[in-house]
């Protein structure tokens, strides 16, 4: 094996690494052992496997050690998860049922997008749009409102902002190109990832690492940084997406086939499927195989008039994954800037549980292609909110 498959191999580690993190802090120390002593031996490459093998092969380690009991329990999984991985592959192609049913996008959002990106914006064409949107009307009045925003009167008397049109006014353009990106992107996130609790947070963080670097590398790679941080903010949708797929269609195949046992008098059965729960290997593949592809589906449903989004997602989604084996020989500035960015969120991921060593990080910058001025420039940045400036 030559030095640089060697790398890319070490790479695409840390990639499903941090997306274990995703998942759970537990989940991600069992994979790690897991992947050191079974993948990783003998630097022999490592074919990939499906969802459902995945989730088979998972099956068949537990069996080995597992009463008959829990046997049972594990082929009631696998029966469970070949029906969902046959549910979730017709949901995927579906982008109007990601869209709109999955996801809930109103058609609202983009055109605001799309309106912040022209020179001709004005508050007062956002103004009609954010009031068709109330949960964004909302969020802007109650952001204006924190302690830190507040205005005072000439009287010293904090003045309360009440309505989404002065909250508009009270922000300006250009904090609301940060602003309405970044809330929109919360609004999209699954309401809850129960029984994987931190898994919404970690989507937010990540997504908002994403924007913030994207935004600062925006400028060292000739990219507009309002576009590098809007579709930075909007690169792990796909994640989102998948997400509240999988755990609604668990959700419907399980009361399906507990629903059956019992009527059929399968108790054996009818327990077993009762002590069953979300699997994590099985959303942590979801999410590594096809969050990027989902991701660039739905860019493309937002139909972006002024927004050149759509080559930089295609190129982006193409190589996701560091063993795609797809080395752009020309990439967009903007799809430069968001490998740079998206890597150095799951990187401050890693980093944030010790789960990276110093040899693997110089190993995942260099992948990246992070130069040494753009990780000096990383490193003095925060990534824990917005930076807004209101006069």
């Amino acid at each position: 094996m030559t030095e640089k498959n060697l790398d890319l191999r070490m790479a695409q580690a840390l990639c499903e690494r941090a997306h274990d993190l995703l998942i759970s802090h537990s989940f991600a120390q069992k994979q790690l052992g897991y992947i050191h002593t079974l993948e990783m031996n003998l630097g022999e490459k490592v074919p990939q496997r499906t969802l459902l093998e995945v989730e088979i092969a998972a099956s068949a380690k537990r069996k080995e050690s597992s009463t008959s009991h829990h046997k049972y329990i594990a082929k009631a999984s696998e029966h469970i998860h070949q029906a969902i991985e046959t549910s979730i592959a017709k949901q995927i192609n579906d982008i109007d049922c990601l869209y709109y049913e999955v996801m809930g996008i109103e058609d609202g959002v983009p055109a605001i997008f799309d309106l912040l990106a022209v020179k001709s914006a004005s508050v007062g064409r956002l103004e009609p749009l954010v009031n068709d949107l109330s949960w964004l009307g909302r969020e802007l009045v109650s952001l204006v409102n924190m302690p830190q925003y507040r205005k005072k009167s000439t009287m010293g008397t904090t003045v309360k902002v009440d309505t989404p049109a002065l909250a508009l006014r009270y922000l300006g353009l250009e904090n609301l190109q940060w602003v309405i990106p970044t809330y929109a992107m919360r609004h999209w996130l699954p309401h809850s990832t129960e029984p994987f609790q931190l898994l919404k947070r970690k989507l937010r963080e990540l997504s908002m690492a994403t924007a913030l670097a994207a935004k600062v590398l925006a400028e060292l790679n000739g990219a507009k940084e309002q576009h590098a941080y809007t579709l930075g903010m909007m690169l792990d949708i796909g994640k989102a997406a998948l997400t509240r797929l999988y755990l609604r269609s668990y959700e419907a195949v399980w009361q399906d086939r507990v629903l059956k046992a019992r009527n059929k008098g399968h108790k054996d059965l009818h327990t077993a499927l009762l002590e069953l729960s979300p699997d994590p290997l099985f959303l942590r593949n979801l999410l590594l195989e096809h969050s990027a592809s989902v991701t660039q589906q739905i860019v493309e449903k937002m139909a972006f008039r002024y927004l050149p989004f759509n080559a930089a997602m295609e190129e982006f989604a193409a190589t996701y994954l560091p063993n795609s084996n797809k080395k752009l020989s020309d990439p967009l500035p903007l799809t430069v800037v968001l490998k740079k960015a998206h890597g150095y969120a799951l990187y401050l991921l890693l980093k944030e549980n010790h789960f990276i060593e110093e040899d693997e990080t110089s190993l995942w910058f260099s992948y990246l292609g992070l130069t040494k001025e753009e990780q000096k420039v990383l490193a003095t940045c925060s990534f824990h909110g917005m930076q807004l400036t209101i006069l």
